[in-house]
């Protein structure tokens, strides 16, 4: 195990995440996820973790395979079309990751998720987080009107309001 992540990730506190998304950043988020939506066939979650503790810290879980994780928890997956995209934000090791399903990766690839995970995580450095996210949520919603557009059966299957772990 690391022991630099694992005092980070031990320092990094609830506190923390509510500075670097406050209500206000919370509320645009989810407004911009919901008119994003109105663009495309896609379903879009925004999820915020602080730090790994307990087992995904010890087993050093990395931030890839925590979002594939908490894809599947969340039934980010779990959509009509096949068109759930989950953004993951683990504010600990201030990393990104993108995770969509099949249907919208096959349109996409991981060469242009992971431009638009660099792009947030630019800003992020620059502890310009709410103008991160909603570069992100932005750039998502253009591959997914681009790719994906949005069908008459279109309907919102999964919650707007991003999720604070």
């Amino acid at each position: 195990m690391n022991m630099q992540r694992l005092l980070r990730h031990l320092a990094t506190t609830d506190r923390a995440v509510r500075r670097a998304f406050p209500p206000r950043a919370l509320d645009a988020i989810e407004q911009a996820i919901r008119t994003g939506e109105f663009q495309h066939g896609g379903q879009l979650r925004f999820v915020v973790e602080g730090a790994l503790d307990g087992s995904p810290l010890w087993r050093n879980q990395s931030p890839g395979e925590r979002a594939l994780d908490l894809f599947a928890r969340l039934g980010v997956w779990d959509t009509a079309h096949n068109s759930g995209v989950l953004i993951y934000v683990l504010l600990a090791d201030r990393a990104v990751e993108i995770v969509a399903d099949r249907g919208i990766h096959a349109c996409c690839g991981a060469e242009r998720w992971s431009a638009v995970c660099q792009r947030m995580e630019a800003q992020f450095a620059q502890g310009r987080f709410e103008a991160g996210a909603l570069e992100g949520i932005v750039a998502v919603s253009h591959l997914l009107a681009q790719h994906f557009p949005r069908g008459a059966d279109h309907g919102n299957e999964l919650p707007d309001r991003p999720v604070l772990l």
